[in-house]
């Protein structure tokens, strides 16, 4: 079974950092962009709160509403930060019944936001939950709470508090994790020769991030090589045309345009094109299914048997008569297996 998240990873310059009695360190992430104030004002509210942080931003530019993308995104990053607080905001949910949360993890970051699953794959990352609690005390917020900011009102002053060393158990009551919104992101389909996964991320080059690890791949085709032929099947391709792509080690492998299939700089498979987007060139939206088979060639024909004789008979005289009728061509080598199943069927949209 292929993993999702549950992997613990730290660099060593992460956790060197948290050893050298360096200032809290808060990160930030959230789909508000650049084009108005709000992600600025969330920096500016820990500053105010908590002066000494040094603040990075992850990203702001996580697709609206896109509570996976943002989960992704901060699972890819938090190995590399420093132990601190990191609080993301991806929230269609803001002002309704869902809860804010803290989370404090193994390594001994915190993860602050909403309980909508978007912190749960980087808490699985960072070790596993140690506790978890809600974000309830009017100590720890602005003020006065808006119904659709609590980035700025609820979720930037918590997560300032506890890197001015609150104790997490100030902010509320105790959740027991079990009961956390869960995310994971869709499992592939392992078979012999063949590996079937989902299009979880499109990033800014058009490079497609799939549902499957490097372990994966290894499992549906054993043996296989940098350098091996494949066949993909994806997006505009699923009506049955297959294209050759080439598994390798980096871009600079394949000729400029080429198709290619490499492990990404965070372990997962990503469907990529040299100098170009994969996304376009394939038609891949988020959730296309992609398939992915080894090429398996035609079976060889047998050399020819060597005759012993040193001298060949020579050839009969054939009696008059009628034109004997053309011998019959040889028949073709069997085409080659075709490794890639028939893509799922497409569900039915009724015209409005």
């Amino acid at each position: 079974m292929a993993r999702t998240y549950n992997e613990t990873v730290t660099t060593p310059a992460a956790a060197a950092a948290s050893q050298r009695g360096r200032p809290p360190f808060v990160s930030l992430l959230s789909d508000f962009s650049l084009r108005d104030p709000s992600a600025g004002i969330m920096r500016a509210v820990v500053a105010g709160i908590c002066p000494e942080a040094v603040v990075v931003d992850l990203s702001h530019e996580v697709d609206k509403f896109a509570i996976r993308d943002g989960a992704l995104l901060l699972w890819s990053a938090v190995p590399y930060l420093p132990v601190g607080v990191h609080v993301a905001v991806v929230d269609p949910g803001v002002g309704t019944a869902r809860q804010g949360i803290a989370i404090q993890t193994a390594r001994g970051d915190f993860l602050v936001g909403p309980d909508n699953g978007l912190l749960m794959p980087a808490a699985a990352r960072l070790g596993g939950i140690t506790a978890v609690h809600l974000l309830e005390s009017p100590r720890y917020s602005l003020p006065e709470v808006s119904n659709s900011f609590h980035g700025r009102d609820v979720f930037a002053p918590a997560g300032a508090h506890l890197a001015a060393g609150v104790p997490i158990e100030d902010l509320g009551r105790a959740v027991d994790p079990r009961r956390l919104e869960a995310l994971e992101w869709p499992r592939p389909e392992i078979r012999p020769e063949h590996l079937r996964a989902q299009a979880i991320y499109l990033d800014t080059f058009g490079n497609v991030k799939l549902s499957a690890l490097t372990e994966d791949i290894e499992a549906a085709m054993p043996g296989l090589e940098l350098g091996d032929g494949l066949l993909l099947r994806a997006g505009e391709a699923e009506s049955g045309h297959d294209v050759d792509i080439t598994w390798v080690r980096t871009f600079g492998e394949v000729p400029e345009g080429a198709a290619l299939l490499t492990t990404d700089s965070y372990g997962r498979i990503a469907l990529s094109v040299r100098q170009g987007s994969a996304a376009e060139r394939f038609g891949i939206r988020l959730d296309s299914v992609v398939d992915i088979g080894r090429v398996v060639s035609a079976p060889s024909l047998p050399p020819a048997p060597i005759s012993a004789s040193p001298a060949a008979p020579a050839p009969a005289v054939r009696p008059p008569g009628p034109p004997a009728s053309p011998a019959p061509a040889p028949a073709s080598p069997p085409a080659p297996s075709h490794p890639l199943p028939p893509p799922p069927p497409r569900p039915h949209r009724p015209r409005g």
